[in-house]
């Protein structure tokens, strides 16, 4: 592995890209307050009863901005919180280093491999004086997945000895065999305190579902993806917004003219047709729900 999962990768409690970055996080941080009124008024409200004092919460989500005015936010309500990126490429390396300079441990960059994605996601689980959280906000269920992994491990599950289908799957087995050999009971003390999880994925809703109808679970879980805030705003109008600038940013090419084929016309699918043909494409819907196949016929 390229990481190990000592305390002495760094001196500093966090490992973010460059923490020269913070002032420039700091700026945009302060203007996504204004677009974020209900963290804003969360914050303002409960910040002086501190309901979340000594609470330890781990975040697996993405290190944006936008995040950084949440994990500010639960630490103004008196949580302790570590946090790490769900996604190797997703992290704005300003935003991290914003939060790290804040005293806050924070594990993201830019560009993680995958030994580096999931040595962060322990170092977020691992929480001062060998405890784990007591609350996860979860996005994609990778934070629920290593500690479910962990603890079947110490089960007596021979997952983390089988064959890997794929080379994270491998990443996954190696770090879960090394933490296992340096303390066979890590994820028994990790989960002792353990209350409860939020996920905001459908991938990471299946496997709590599938958890549980397995009687695998270990705590209560909330389903965030599928509220009316995260299904009919966030997918819809949040993808209507990011993907012409992803694209833009990604690839900077002209999409007028461009035939976009896009899989499914559910909201997320609705959104990005709206987005992709406000700048001209040509857009083919690819959907096996006749209901959903039949909106799309009738916006054009």
């Amino acid at each position: 592995m390229s990481t190990t999962i000592t305390e002495s990768r760094t001196k500093q409690d966090y490992k973010v890209a460059d923490v020269s970055l913070a002032d420039f996080g700091r700026k945009e941080i302060s203007i996504a307050e204004k677009e974020m009124p209900g963290l804003m008024a969360i914050r303002e409200k409960y910040a002086p009863q501190k309901p979340l004092a000594g609470v330890r919460i781990t975040g697996s989500l993405h290190m944006t901005i936008q995040t950084a005015v949440l994990i500010e936010t639960l630490v103004d309500l008196g949580a302790s919180v570590r946090w790490a990126s769900c996604n190797i490429f997703s992290t704005q390396d300003h935003a991290a280093a914003a939060i790290a300079k804040r005293g806050i441990s924070v594990f993201a960059w830019k560009g993680e491999s995958l030994e580096d994605y999931w040595w962060c996601t322990y170092r977020a689980i691992s929480h001062p004086e060998g405890k784990g959280p007591q609350l996860v906000v979860d996005d994609g269920g990778d934070a629920t997945l290593l500690i479910h992994k962990g603890y079947e491990l110490e089960e007596g599950s021979d997952w983390a000895k089988s064959k890997s289908a794929n080379k994270e799957e491998q990443v996954i087995k190696d770090l879960l065999l090394e933490i296992h050999r340096e303390n066979p009971y890590r994820w028994h003390e990790i989960i002792k305190d353990w209350r409860g999880v939020s996920e905001e994925t459908t991938t990471g809703v299946h496997r709590l579902y599938k958890m549980a109808q397995e009687n695998r679970l270990l705590v209560p879980a909330i389903n965030v993806n599928d509220s009316v805030t995260n299904s009919k705003f966030d997918n819809l109008y949040g993808c209507r917004h990011s993907l012409v600038d992803g694209l833009n940013r990604a690839l900077d090419v002209m999409l007028s003219g461009k035939v976009a084929v896009i899989c499914g016309y559910g909201d997320v699918g609705k959104g990005c047709a709206q987005s992709l043909r406000g700048q001209g494409a040509r857009i083919v819907i690819a959907e096996i729900d006749p209901i959903n196949a039949l909106q799309a016929a009738m916006e054009g």
